[in-house]
């Protein structure tokens, strides 16, 4: 288990809170290890009802961690970032999600996995992977659009425009924007708690009767996703933008075609 991941346990709620602060919360392999296996172990568990997911009241997750990414890049649907998606994916019991502050990457794309998300008004969300030679993950080239609408999907996933909590609440990316990080996490605790009062055989049946006209559709484009990303992570584009990052200054794309 990573020392970056917090696990509590309440009245049948199972918290993961991100707790790399020093660090905006970017995730590692080993973060992505320790989510995934505390997601398959909760499933089982049939003392835990939900499962809340958060960071701190300034931060979610600044996403992947670069140089973490940089020194073992993801070596296919067997990668540890995969195991996770995958997890959550399967996972058959409510997911409740608390954001406040930066939710960048894959920080935004695992929220449409989620069953209730709550967010802080000022929180901003961004899905940057075309900016870093990449390609969209987790199903969001999927999502997205059919959620939104192309052209706003667009501007998300080809721009990589960055938007607001308040934004998010209005297009029904998250159920509801409150006024701070502290009064998000209280709500999304709060609704995630109920669920300790509802008969749980009915619930995971509901969610997965929710889920199932897509399911498989969304599985496969999770890993022609995945797939796609661990190529691009070594391409030349990815490459300049990775580094260009690392050295803090803009990326160049000129000499690419």
């Amino acid at each position: 288990m990573s020392e970056h991941v917090v696990v509590e346990r309440e009245q049948g709620l199972l918290t993961l809170r991100l707790n790399r602060l020093d660090k905006k919360n970017a995730l590692t392999r080993a973060m992505y290890s320790a989510m995934a296996e505390t997601l398959v172990q909760a499933d089982q568990d049939p003392s835990v009802r939900a499962v809340l997911i958060t960071g701190s009241e300034d931060c979610f997750t600044s996403g992947n961690d670069v140089a973490d990414f940089i020194q073992a890049p993801p070596s296919g649907l067997g990668s540890e970032v995969f195991q996770f998606m995958l997890a959550l994916f399967e996972f058959g019991k409510p997911v409740v999600a608390a954001v406040s502050g930066p939710a960048v990457g894959i920080g935004t794309t695992l929220l449409l996995h989620c069953d209730l998300v709550y967010v802080s008004r000022e929180a901003i969300l961004k899905m940057p992977f075309v900016n870093l030679g990449l390609c969209p993950e987790f199903g969001s080239s999927l999502i997205l659009p059919r959620l939104l609408g192309h052209a706003r999907a667009a501007e998300l996933l080809l721009l990589g425009e960055r938007f607001s909590g308040a934004q998010a609440a209005a297009w029904g990316i998250a159920n509801q924007a409150l006024d701070d990080g502290a009064a998000t996490l209280a709500k999304a605790r709060e609704m995630a708690l109920r669920f300790q009062q509802l008969a749980p055989s009915a619930v995971a049946d509901s969610k997965r009767l929710m889920r199932a006209p897509d399911r498989e559709q969304l599985r496969r484009v999770i890993e022609e996703e995945g797939a796609l990303f661990g190529q691009r992570l070594r391409s030349p584009e990815a490459i300049e933008a990775l580094t260009a990052f690392m050295q803090r200054r803009p990326a160049d794309f000129s000499r690419f075609a």
